[in-house]
């Protein structure tokens, strides 16, 4: 019987990385500018995987950042050691969460810059009691924000290690061990502050804040951690100039970066097979890195992995819109430069939040679809043609919570993306002063711009098992007590259970959003070993 983990053929390449997305190209750049020589192959026409910049809209100059669009995980340690020239724009205020059914649209706006107003924005939303808790919430997640942030590009602690260097149990056990529900509502009072927290649990993530898998609680963690403050940035250029610059540096460095190249199996040996041009060919690497989902990898592989791995699943649905300019608010003391300045929260109460999950539990979907907006060209009029820019024009991208994959299918997604579509527009509608609709622009088809994506459109584009933004369960920063850290792969959170093939993408520990951290721990582990 042939030991299908020995190679049987001599490797062409030091490494073969299978997916181009912005880890490989992170592992691409790191190795090839070791020494290493490497072949990436990604299946479709362009890198970038989830974070690219499109131009979604017929005959309109206007790159979206079409799925992934902010940037919080992505270390500046990354940015430094490749040379890359990134921007990132911080944004003056936080959140604009209102007040849902309140008469004169009153809500609440959170700026960094200026406390009076913040505490003043407070008591308008009749939450003045609530100020303190909401910045003592952010002063305990910086504590362990800055504990854990630097130790995401060094091997894996141990969950005792980690605990440690975090110092405080309470705090500890508050945000790790028990719901994250119990924190927040520990720390704050009002329906609306709880809910304005508890969308870090939630984003991308099915489950109750009270879920005692805990699963919100890891969503919530990668949420406040990164750059050791928490702090969301917009990508100026749109987040294709990320990986535009991550795959120019790997280039640069000597990696051979191939397009249209569908892979179809990996073998244990390092050998990967692949089509591209209706011809098979194949690679073997002394190293294998697979920057595709968990659930991806055992099919090329053509294993059934013991216990059955937890199904990935997604739980969002994004829409892109392009406005002749931004909405008027219900609250007309608000500035809406103000208002989508941040992250502008819609329906996500704490009381919304949790009645939409037990809603969607049943497949009923609730009258307000939770969601919430960002504004790219607020902060980074760079993405529009400079005359669309100059005419007012704005993007907006929406995220709607908690629509899980499980109800959709192949036969119902187009029916299904227009139901959610429309669900998304009336939510927003509830709180503006004026239809969404009247404002969106048009292709030069005569079509509105707008774009909506479900977790079937993700998988299908992808190939992101059940649209799951985060390739599968998030993972906690650090292993287990009692796991095993006997190999490179294993410290550093990308170990399979061959040693040749390593995770590098959103699926490996510590994986998940624009962060190059799959990328850059796959890579250390080879270069350590």
């Amino acid at each position: 019987m042939n030991d299908r983990s020995t190679p049987t053929t001599a490797a062409t390449h030091d490494v073969v990385i299978v997916g181009g997305g912005h880890n490989g190209l992170t592992a691409a750049a790191y190795l090839a500018r070791a020494g290493k020589t490497v072949i990436l192959l990604e299946r479709l026409e362009d890198v970038g995987g989830a974070a690219v910049s499109a131009q979604a809209f017929a005959g309109v100059e206007a790159r979206l950042s079409r799925y992934s669009y902010l940037v919080s995980l992505l270390p500046q340690r990354i940015i430094d050691e490749l040379g890359l020239d990134i921007r990132l724009a911080r944004r003056r205020y936080s959140s604009y969460t209102p007040l849902p059914g309140d008469p004169d649209g009153a809500g609440l706006l959170i700026d960094n810059t200026d406390e009076a107003a913040t505490a003043a924005s407070f008591a308008r939303v009749g939450a003045g009691g609530d100020v303190e808790g909401f910045e003592s919430v952010y002063r305990s997640t910086g504590e362990v924000a800055q504990a854990l942030w630097p130790t995401v590009t060094e091997p894996l602690l141990t969950r005792s290690e980690a605990r440690a260097l975090v110092g405080d149990d309470e705090l500890w056990d508050a945000l790790i061990e028990r719901p994250i529900g119990d924190f927040i509502e520990s720390r704050v009072q009002s329906d609306l502050v709880r809910g304005v927290v508890a969308t870090d649990a939630l984003i991308g993530t099915f489950a109750s804040v009270s879920d005692p898998g805990l699963a919100q609680n890891r969503c919530f963690l990668y949420h406040v951690i990164g750059q050791g403050t928490g702090e969301w940035d917009v990508p100026v250029g749109g987040m294709g100039a990320v990986t535009g610059e991550l795959a120019r540096v790997a280039r640069e460095s000597g990696a051979r970066i191939v397009t249209d190249a569908e892979v179809t199996r990996i073998d244990p040996d390092g050998t990967v097979e692949y089509v591209r041009n209706g011809h098979e060919r194949r690679v073997t690497g002394e190293n294998v890195l697979v920057n595709v989902a968990p659930e991806v990898l055992d099919r090329l592989l053509g294993e059934s992995p013991e216990p059955p791995r937890e199904k990935a699943e997604g739980a969002q649905v994004k829409v892109n819109l392009l406005l002749k300019r931004l909405p008027r608010l219900r609250d007309e003391t608000i500035d809406p430069q103000a208002a989508f300045g941040g992250t502008f929260h819609i329906n996500e109460t704490y009381a919304q939040l949790e009645e939409a999950y037990s809603g969607m539990t049943r497949g009923v979907m609730p009258e307000l679809l939770p969601c919430e907006i960002y504004c790219h060209t607020l902060a980074d009029p760079s993405i529009l043609d400079p005359e669309l820019a100059a005419s007012g024009a704005q993007t907006i991208t929406v995220f709607g919570l908690h629509t899980p994959d499980r109800w959709l299918t192949d036969e119902n997604n187009d029916a299904t993306r227009q139901r959610l579509q429309d669900a998304v527009l009336a939510s927003l509608n509830s709180v503006l002063a004026e239809p969404i609709e009247d404002l969106l622009l048009t292709d030069a088809d005569g079509r509105p711009c707008i774009e909506t994506k479900t977790t079937r459109d993700l998988e299908q584009a992808l190939n992101l098992p059940g649209g799951n933004i985060f390739h599968g369960p998030l993972s906690w920063p650090f292993a287990e007590d009692d796991d095993p850290l006997d190999t490179p792969a294993q410290r550093w959170g990308v170990a399979t259970q061959h040693p040749r093939i390593l995770l590098c993408g959103s699926g490996a520990r510590r994986g998940g959003a624009v962060s190059g951290l799959g990328g850059h721990n796959a890579a250390m582990a080879v270069l350590e070993g």
